[in-house]
């Protein structure tokens, strides 16, 4: 009996052992649990009051360098309006303060505590076309001379610039397209696009038109200084007649800035600064009123002509326009003598106007009476816009 005993009790003392044992697992566990949980809230703690100090802490007024006196003494014009010469922070580098950065100053010593990182107008921002255009120079038709001027102006200095140095020659600065709206001229920049791995900003001209004075050349400015961060770059100036027509002697208010306007984007075309890896690539519908001082060599070095295309033009256009289409005995060489004096958009038109008449007879092909009746579809519509009042078709 004795002997049982003991082995009972030694039982019991070790069940007691190993849920004691079992207990402390517990509690170490939490505890490790709530010691983590504290370091989180410590730190969130720590972050609120940081954000209190921050929203507690005076405003920053923001200037402008103006010019740099020597190691500590720095000539800033506040946002307010005034010019003071004013002392920076142990904190700010300043190797990399510069005249014009935006800078932040203290409310009370208007000492400079902060470098504001440089910001361009949303505008320009957006201009940056992040996606390489789709348009190969495949999908051009009708203008192998046109491309043929374009690579060697804007795609060969990029992409094999040793070329122009064996020769001794600069490439071309800009290069202007000139021609009809719907003639490719857009198509063109596009594909330059895609063939290079240049960054691409597109701006159209009126987009660069400000009401108040000075905006419109800051503008121009934030364009350019964008195009020489991204090089290489290409931007290309769509409609760019609509700031660069010809200056005369008698002038609105507004025309005087956009000639303001004008003239900053003729000085950085032809400025102090190079343009070493940004080409320029201009569209416009109308190049008869265009600047003389735009049109100058040293500026726009190539014009490119795209005219309306000719018999030969049309077929390869109408080629490309049809080539995914189901065609079913349809002559291209009689659709394109039918089209004269069309562009490649009207051709487009008309081979979208064929499908859409063989959908609507329930036809999953399209026949030589499909584009006839397009082409007819469209002379009575461009007839209908002719004569047309203006006020009108905006009623």
């Amino acid at each position: 009996m004795a002997k049982d005993a003991v082995e009972e009790k030694l039982f019991a003392y070790d069940y007691d052992k190993d849920e004691l044992l079992r207990q402390i697992r517990i509690l170490e566990d939490e505890k490790r649990y709530l010691e983590s949980e504290l370091r989180r809230l410590q730190s969130e703690i720590d972050r609120l009051r940081k954000e209190i100090n921050k929203m507690k802490a005076p405003p920053l007024l923001v200037g402008t360098v103006e010019d740099i006196l020597d190691k500590n003494r720095i000539v800033v014009r506040s946002s307010a309006g005034p010019s003071f010469i004013v002392s920076m922070s142990t904190y700010v580098p300043r190797e990399k303060l510069r005249p014009g950065m935006k800078v932040a100053l203290n409310k009370q010593s208007f000492a400079i505590v902060h470098i504001i990182p440089q910001s361009y107008d949303p505008a320009i921002s957006a201009a940056e076309v992040i996606e390489k255009p789709n348009v190969t120079y495949d999908d051009i038709g009708g203008l192998e001379k046109q491309i043929r001027e374009i690579r060697e102006a804007v795609e060969l200095p990029l992409l094999r610039p040793e070329l122009y140095k064996k020769v001794g020659i600069e490439p071309p600065k800009g290069v202007l397209l000139a021609g009809p709206p719907g003639t490719g001229k857009t198509l063109l920049a596009k594909a330059v696009a895609n063939q290079t791995n240049a960054t691409f900003i597109r701006v159209v001209g009126s987009e660069l038109v400000r009401k108040f004075i000075g905006e419109g050349a800051k503008l121009v400015r934030d364009l350019f200084d964008l195009a020489r961060k991204k090089a290489p770059s290409i931007v290309f100036i769509d409609e760019i007649d609509s700031i660069g027509a010809r200056r005369l002697d008698i002038a609105t208010s507004g025309d005087r800035e956009v000639q303001r306007t004008l003239m900053q984007l003729l000085a950085e075309l032809d400025g102090f600064n190079p343009l070493d890896n940004v080409k320029i690539i201009a569209a416009t519908n109308r190049p008869d009123i265009l600047d003389e001082a735009l049109l100058r060599p040293g500026r726009f070095d190539r014009i490119i002509l795209v005219p309306y295309p000719d018999m030969n033009a049309r077929v390869e256009i109408l080629k490309i326009h049809t080539r995914k289409m189901n065609l079913k005995d349809v002559d291209l060489e009689r659709i394109a003598k039918k089209t004269e004096g069309f562009s490649g958009a009207d051709l487009k038109v008309i081979c979208m106007e064929a499908g859409m008449f063989a959908i609507r007879e329930e036809r999953d092909f399209v026949t030589q009476e499909d584009f006839d009746r397009a082409i007819r579809k469209f002379l009575h519509a461009d007839e209908i816009r002719r004569e047309m009042p203006s006020e009108r078709m905006f009623a």
